[in-house]
């Protein structure tokens, strides 16, 4: 319902943008910021000072994790694919509110037994990715913590050792968006509450929009080719 630039619906499937939201703000926000949202708290009851880990740290859902966590008081672990100009991601991320920024090789490393020293481990991990990151960062988890998976980049299914099940009786779960406003259809109140969360973290300048560039609808064939 997005390719047009004029459209007629029934009242009861449309939700009122507030005035003061800034455009782009209101136009990415019924996916990647509901996506993070549901899943920082629909899991686990998180409490200031706990910690999330993810992986696809700098994908759209991604960045709203850090945004809508750090305005919770909650610390998340970011891990990223290394690449060339990895030193101007990690400045970024920090920026929107990452507490600590890794790539996918620094999990496997003795070196992350740094960073609980000062933050607890987390009780919830969100998996973009499968395959090995998976595994590894389901090595980080609490005993009796979730891991969510939303996506699969790696195209790899989801590995977990027998053990993680047996001796630390982690949860894995999964999300999609689709589905939960299909299971909340009747209920306006949960999605206006949510919408409204969202916008009150965008009007206290806690939530941005992801880096984007604006195309005119009659540029349309430049913009499906980026």
């Amino acid at each position: 319902g997005t390719w047009r630039t004029q459209g007629v619906f029934p009242e009861e499937m449309l939700l009122k943008v507030p005035s003061d939201i800034p455009v782009l703000c209101a136009a990415t926000l019924s996916v990647n910021p509901c996506t993070a949202y549901r899943m920082l708290t629909d899991f686990e009851t998180l409490a200031p000072g706990d910690s999330v880990i993810q992986n696809a740290a700098n994908s759209g859902v991604g960045q709203a994790v850090i945004q809508i966590a750090k305005a919770f008081g909650v610390k998340t672990i970011n891990v990223v694919r290394d690449r060339p100009d990895l030193p101007k991601l990690v400045e970024r991320l920090m920026a929107l509110g990452a507490d600590h920024v890794i790539t996918e090789e620094m999990l496997r490393k003795p070196e992350m037994k740094d960073i609980f020293k000062s933050i607890p481990k987390p009780r919830l991990a969100l998996n973009c990715v499968g395959g090995k990151s998976t595994t590894e960062m389901l090595r980080h988890l609490q005993p009796k913590g979730t891991m969510v998976t939303y996506g699969g980049m790696a195209k790899q299914p989801v590995m977990v050792p027998v053990s993680a099940f047996i001796f630390r009786d982690v949860r894995l779960r999964g999300f999609w968006m689709t589905q939960w406003r299909k299971d909340h259809a009747q209920d306006q109140e949960s999605l206006a509450g949510m919408m409204d969360a969202l916008c009150q973290l965008i009007r206290r300048g806690q939530l941005a929009a992801p880096a984007c560039t604006e195309v005119p609808l009659q540029d349309y064939k430049a913009a499906l080719e980026a």
